[in-house]
């Protein structure tokens, strides 16, 4: 029988990715999020990788192997918030179950920024 293994880092990637592509969307790292990439591209830069963004993902998988997202977004002021979070949590869902075989059992949208247009006089 085969069993595959797929990382937390390998899921973040790929939500971040789904995430950036939902229209007015970025993937927003939080401080966190900063300090322990540093030493993860690090790692990689060494071996000759080059790393996927995964800052602004938190992934946890639950006993039964699904798993829990976290995203940390800005957001553009042209929509409604709670529309394109929604929108955001449907990506990431597809993304990565297409991506990795994975059950996503929920998928945490946190919104720390608007960027609001600026007006022109």
């Amino acid at each position: 029988m085969f069993e595959s293994v797929v990382s937390g880092s390998v899921v973040a990637a790929v939500a971040v990715n789904a995430a950036d592509g939902v229209p007015g969307v970025r993937v927003q790292p939080g401080l966190g999020d900063l300090a322990g990439s540093v030493a993860r591209m690090a790692r990689q830069r060494v071996k000759g990788l080059d790393p996927a963004p995964t800052e602004g993902v938190r992934v946890r998988f639950a006993a039964d192997g699904s798993a829990a997202i976290e995203v940390d977004v800005a957001v553009s002021g042209q929509d409604q918030a709670a529309v394109t979070a929604r929108l955001v949590q449907d990506a990431v869902t597809g993304a990565v179950c297409t991506a990795t075989g994975l059950a996503v059992s929920s998928v945490l949208v946190t919104i720390l920024d608007i960027d609001v247009p600026r007006r022109t006089s």
